[in-house]
């Protein structure tokens, strides 16, 4: 059965928490305009905005969904202010990988941009640009 949205956005928040990041949370419902989580670290004023998507059926659909989040996510990126704003994709295992192949490393460095990869047993491990420029 494929990964839902729901279940990738709440194994995201989860680790957000345990990670330092937990106040302001704000989560978006999936028929609401704007990002899926936006979330304040606890020590600095700094935001997180993740755009979340769930599992398709197939690798086309993933592809798409992957094509898809980081379309939405730029397109609620910020500028100026003072107030730092990291970005990242949540998505199920198989569409991060595509993400981290495809997203040069660095646009992920220029855009603060991060691709969190959720396994189908909850575990959510965080890829910076560093680690993009690793595997590409």
């Amino acid at each position: 059965k494929p990964l839902s949205e729901k279940f990738v956005k709440q194994s995201i928040i989860k680790w957000l928490f345990r990670n330092g990041w937990g106040r302001n949370l704000e989560v978006g419902e999936l028929r609401d305009q704007g990002v899926d989580i936006r979330v304040k670290n606890n020590k600095v004023s700094r935001f997180f905005l993740i755009e979340t998507k769930g599992e398709g059926k197939t690798r086309q659909v993933n592809e798409s969904t992957f094509v898809h989040s980081l379309g939405q996510i730029i397109t609620r990126m910020k500028t100026g202010g003072t107030t730092r704003y990291y970005y990242g994709l949540g998505l199920p295992e198989l569409s991060a990988k595509i993400a981290i192949r495809r997203v040069p490393w660095q646009v992920a460095k220029k855009l603060l941009l991060y691709i969190f990869a959720v396994s189908r047993d909850e575990k959510v491990k965080q890829y910076s640009w560093q680690d993009l420029k690793k595997f590409q």
